[in-house]
């Protein structure tokens, strides 16, 4: 401990537990003086520190000193030879607990202050080492350096200098349902009483507290899982043990523990949990095909399966699937059936006759509604057939999957067969097309295309079903043509009518000329349109003069059929793939060679007559043939009439004089026009002005009339006027005047009969406000003379019950006890009479004087 010394201080008071360390500058030898005491210093000592309190250790308390002094077996401090030097153990502590008050002799000091015991709880512990040997009296252990062991609680932990206090240990709590998982730092024994190796796992499951031992690791704590009839657990072992149920697990092994085996379970540390496996519940109307089943022994069965029916519940076991999951039963009504096939040979029986039918694999058939179907683990089931309902104008293409043949069945409600499926007609795709948009060859006459209902309508670009009978609607007055590829022949339909097409049916395609002049390939259809209808080309033509011309002609058309039951006939009709191409192009000749006869003016003048003789011919008499039209015997094609639109000539300079001649006939024309005009207007116009000079002179003589008698009517009227004005005046003077009177006569009656109800009303006003003046007064006096009255009740009986309250007797003490207070007090000074006022205050000397006579009257003998 650090010296304090008090430099030249000669006399030390030490109190009771104090001391003063005394260094001895003859012998250097400190010392150690104890209180109380007063210490005279010498001249050869030093007082080197002190007076300082004894250390005083309470109950349980403890400290520990360094350099602790040394001592006999009786307690006594040992001294350096016969000199009062005390004898010290160096490097070397010493616990000290409760006990009397002591110095620190010099040379020690307070390796720890004064501290409270440690007090370990129950459920605790200290975990403590050993840093040297000793001998552990409360176990009688010889412990040596590097031991470790635990002080359990509860209990007081008192210090030693050979043990050093590691951690304070918690104990965990072990819930119902919990398990401590611990592992071995060390080969050590639990508080079983069983061996564990160094590394070794281990779960304690007793409920309550427990305290890991000091070579015990808490790893967790593991919860236990819950087993309900709804839930399982699935296990795997990591190794092989022995299972609570008694079971050995190898390693791998993978087992099912449900709430049969146990309520709760917790994993041992030798088993991992997998998953939480829910129940499978199936319904009376459900089924589920396990696949890998395991056997009663626990044993999969790879590669087998298990057929289970509803209703029931079950855990899949580790290993087991679920083919398909859970699935329902198969209910088939009156229209529905179902295909199956055989996966392996078995015996099955007939569901209409009852008989045993042996099933090979690859055997297909069908079961029929109403029924309900579960198929065995055997059979597959191909596919769910229902019956499909059809119209008299729909049907179906099926085909026969042994034979390859397919047919049409249309009109009727039906089932496909076990070997039979639908069958996909593949149309061409200008086909598919056409049908898809839904083309109308009638709004298509001139290739400008159209669709049924407008361009763009509901109807298009439909997805065709290629399982159904393709339909066509034949248009009014049209027909198609559709060829049978298996019979190799051909038949015609006219509309109106709805086409059906067989499976090895196909529609013929036109492909027509279209636009103006004329292209091939430009419209395609499947109807051909019999007429009658037009049609417009451009052709150019050339005069004998070399003059090059433009023509824009239509034609009128039509199909001349006498039969149509013939087919013969009809198939005349499509013989020519694009009539429309080749009618234009004979008519083009046929114009041309006509036109390469005659010349320019020639044609200008009879274009109509020598195109329409060209196309239609003449008779002997010269005259055109167009009663029986040009027909094309190749498909009975009729032209029935020919118009030109337009004809110009190709030539600029030809077209640039002909719009010259034009001009100069269209002015010639012009000017006679305007000169008939002119001379018509002129004539018109003179004609006009003797009628207005003839009808001015009549209007004049009638405006001279006129105002002749309109002045006349004036003069009379202003007669009228000053005569009436003068005797209106007089009257209405005299009539104002009769007014004026009566009327002042009327206001003064009103004025005295105002005056009147004026003055009654102030009087029966005065009156009324007098008398209700006179009421209130009276009714205020009643009310004064009430309140006085109850007030004078209230006084009186107020003073009446404070002197039934206080009592006379008390009245009469109250009365007394001032004077005789004032008569003692003077008494008790000696004093007869005493006046004290500061002058500013005025004295009723009545009041003094009575004090004075009662004070003597108070006055005892």
């Amino acid at each position: 401990m650090a010296a304090k010394p008090n430099g030249d201080k000669n006399v030390f008071r030490v109190p009771p537990f104090h001391y003063l360390h005394v260094l001895d500058q003859n012998t250097n030898v400190t010392r150690v003086e104890l209180g109380p005491m007063t210490f005279y210093r010498q001249d050869n000592e030093v007082v080197k520190f002190g007076p300082e309190k004894m250390v005083t250790v309470p109950p349980r308390h403890y400290c520990v000193v360094e350099n602790p002094v040394a001592r006999t077996s009786d307690g006594n401090v040992v001294y350096i030879g016969g000199t009062k030097q005390v004898k010290l153990r160096h490097a070397e502590q010493e616990v000290r607990v409760a006990q009397d008050p002591f110095p620190l002799f010099p040379g020690e000091q307070l390796a720890t202050p004064v501290t409270p015991l440690t007090v370990v709880e129950t459920n605790s512990a200290l975990r403590l080492k050993a840093v040297l040997d000793f001998d552990d009296e409360t176990s009688s252990v010889h412990r040596v350096a590097g031991d470790e062991w635990l002080f359990e609680g509860p209990g007081t932990y008192i210090p030693r200098v050979e043990v050093r206090v590691e951690e304070l240990i918690k104990a965990f709590i072990i819930m119902p349902n919990q398990a401590l998982r611990l592992r071995a730092l060390k080969e050590t024994t639990d508080r079983s009483g069983t061996s564990r190796v160094t590394g070794e796992e281990w779960l304690v499951k007793d409920t309550g507290a427990y305290l890991p031992g000091v070579f015990e690791e808490v790893l967790d704590v593991v919860n236990a899982y819950v087993l309900t009839e709804k839930q399982a657990l699935h296990l795997r072992a990591t190794r092989t043990f022995v299972d609570d149920l008694g079971t050995t697990r190898k390693t791998g092994e993978e087992w099912l523990m449900t709430n049969e085996h146990c309520d709760t379970h917790i994993p041992s540390v030798y088993s991992e949990v997998v998953a939480l496996v829910d129940i499978t519940t199936l319904t009376n109307r459900q089924y589920a095909v396990i696949v890998n089943p395991v056997d009663e022994k626990g044993h999969s069965q790879l590669g087998a399966k298990k057929l289970v029916k509803g209703p029931a519940s079950f855990f899949l076991q580790p290993g087991e699937t679920l083919e398909k999951g859970v699935q329902d039963v198969f209910v088939l009504g009156e229209d529905e059936g179902i295909i199956l096939r055989a996966a392996e040979t078995f015996k099955d029986t007939d569901h209409l006759t009852g008989k045993p039918v042996e099933r090979k694999p690859g055997d297909r058939w069908m079961i029929r509604g109403p029924a309900e179907y579960v198929p065995s683990v055997s059979v597959e089931v191909v596919t769910q057939r229902k019956a499909i309902p059809l119209d008299e104008n729909e049907g179906i293409y099926v085909r026969n999957i042994t034979t390859g043949h397919v047919r049409a069945i249309m009109g009727k409600t039906y089932m496909l067969q076990e070997w039979e499926e639908l069958c996909d007609k593949e149309l061409p795709a200008q086909v598919e097309e056409l049908l898809s948009n839904d083309y109308d060859v009638v709004a298509d006459r001139n290739g400008s295309g159209g669709r049924r209902g407008g361009s763009g309508g509901a109807g298009g670009n439909r997805k065709r079903d290629k399982t159904r009978v393709v339909t066509y609607r034949v248009p009014h007055n049209a027909c198609v043509q559709i060829y049978d590829y298996k019979q190799k022949r051909a038949r015609v339909c006219y509309g109106p009518d709805l086409v059906k097409l067989d499976y090895d049916e196909q529609f013929t395609v036109l492909s027509l000329s279209g636009g103006k002049p004329k292209k091939p390939h430009q419209i395609k259809a499947l109807a051909l349109l019999l007429g009658p209808d037009f049609a417009s080309d451009i052709i150019t033509i050339e005069t004998s003069d070399h003059t090059r011309l433009q023509l824009q002609l239509s034609y009128n058309w039509l199909f001349q059929v006498k039969d149509k039951s013939d087919q013969s006939e009809a198939q005349r009709l499509f013989s020519v793939p694009d009539f429309v191409g080749d009618m234009c192009k004979a008519v083009a000749s046929r114009v041309r060679g006509a036109v390469a006869q005659v010349s320019f003016d020639d044609f200008h003048k009879n274009s109509a007559k020598i195109i329409r003789s060209a196309v239609f011919g003449v008779d002997e008499k010269a005259r055109v043939r167009d009663k029986d039209g040009f027909v094309f015997p190749a498909n009975n094609l009729a032209i029935t009439s020919i118009d030109i639109q337009s004809a110009e000539p190709v030539d600029q300079r030809t077209r640039e004089a002909l719009q010259k001649s034009v001009q100069l006939a269209i002015e010639i024309t012009t000017n006679s026009q305007e000169a008939e005009a002119r001379h018509k207007a002129e004539h018109r116009e003179q004609q006009a002005k003797g009628a207005l000079e003839r009808q001015k002179i009549q209007d004049e003589a009638q405006a001279e009339q006129s105002r002749k008698a309109l002045l006349e009517l004036q003069a009379e009227s202003a007669a009228v006027e000053s005569t009436g004005q003068a005797k209106a005046e007089a009257q209405s003077r005299a009539e104002a005047n009769r007014i004026e009177g009566e009327a002042a006569v009327a206001q003064a009656k009103l004025q005295a009969e105002a005056r009147r109800i004026e003055g009654e009303a102030e009087l029966a006003r005065l009156r009324a406000a007098r008398e209700a003046e006179l009421e209130y007064i009276r009714a205020q006096n009643e009310l004064e003379v009430e309140k006085s009255k109850r007030l004078m009740d209230i006084e009186t009986s107020k003073f009446a019950n404070m002197v039934s309250a206080i009592t006379p007797q008390t009245l009469a003490e109250m009365a007394r006890a001032g004077p005789q207070m004032q008569a003692e007090l003077l008494k008790g000074l000696g004093i007869q009479s005493t006046l004290i006022t500061d002058g500013a205050t005025p004295i009723n000397l009545f009041n003094t004087a009575s004090g004075l006579v009662g004070g003597a009257l108070a006055k005892p003998n």
